[in-house]
């Protein structure tokens, strides 16, 4: 356990010694939520409402807020599995005395704590100036506690991807497709109160609302079935996911052709 707290530690450590990226990935998600807001302010107007589906202009834009956090500050785990393989690296980390996806999950939770905090700073700045005031203290409660389920799934997915690389090499492919999925049944561009019936019981069955939906939509309208129903989908699909995960990474060795040197 002390080894991959030091991997954890040691990525914030270097992840805070980029400056630069901090720069950029603050005026990302400024960007984005402020074309976001006025696209969604524009919708409300023409709409002649201030509530559609349960949801206000300021729950939209404070919504995309927390779901920008979630998008910008997920590490991309797959890229630097296949960038491992693609150089030969992963001969040698498979043969160090650690657990490999162990150590890209530490690695990936010390970039991902970085990451998010500094867009849930600039993003909370952008999205208060343009919306007014955040959500209560019940609804940042709710999203925390849901965040952490939503990062170990979006974890496995891009981890199960990367294992990919063992035989394929390049997953940029399959991180496309995943985005998508993602970006529709999870909710990042539209949150589900906005789908129809038919499509809502399809994204609930699957695992994507859980990665995306979740935290964004209890931060803006914390309800505290809602937060049991998510947690309890998030515990189920984790376990699914890990035993998966698991499973795949045992058999995957057995494909892995290694390159550079």
């Amino acid at each position: 356990m002390k080894k991959y707290l030091s991997i954890l530690s040691m990525q914030i450590i270097n992840s805070l010694a980029y400056p630069g990226d901090f720069v950029g990935r603050s005026v990302s998600i400024a960007t984005f939520i402020f074309i976001f807001a006025g696209l969604w302010g524009t919708t409300y107007t023409l709409a002649g409402t201030d509530t559609i589906n349960g949801l206000t202009v300021h729950n939209m834009i404070w919504y995309f807020m927390m779901a920008e956090t979630l998008e910008l500050g997920r590490p991309r785990i797959n890229r630097t599995i296949s960038e491992q393989v693609k150089n030969g690296e992963v001969a040698y980390i498979l043969n160090k005395p650690y657990n490999f996806i162990l150590y890209h999950f530490s690695a990936g939770l010390g970039d991902g704590i970085v990451r998010m905090s500094l867009n849930l700073i600039v993003g909370s700045a952008v999205a208060w100036i343009l919306a007014g005031a955040p959500p209560a203290l019940m609804g940042w409660l709710m999203a925390l506690v849901t965040m952490i389920g939503a990062w170990i799934l979006h974890f496995c997915f891009m981890a199960l991807i990367g294992l990919a690389a063992f035989v394929v090499e390049e997953t940029n492919s399959f991180e496309l497709i995943y985005q998508k999925f993602v970006f529709i049944l999870g909710g990042f561009l539209i949150p589900l109160d906005m789908f129809p019936a038919w499509l809502q019981k399809i994204a609930y069955a699957l695992p994507f609302p859980y990665m995306m939906y979740a935290p964004a939509r209890l931060f803006v309208k914390p309800d505290m079935d809602l937060f049991w129903q998510m947690l309890t989908g998030q515990i189920i699909w984790v376990v699914v996911f890990v035993a998966l995960l698991s499973f795949v990474y045992q058999r995957s060795e057995r494909f892995l052709t290694i390159n550079g040197g």
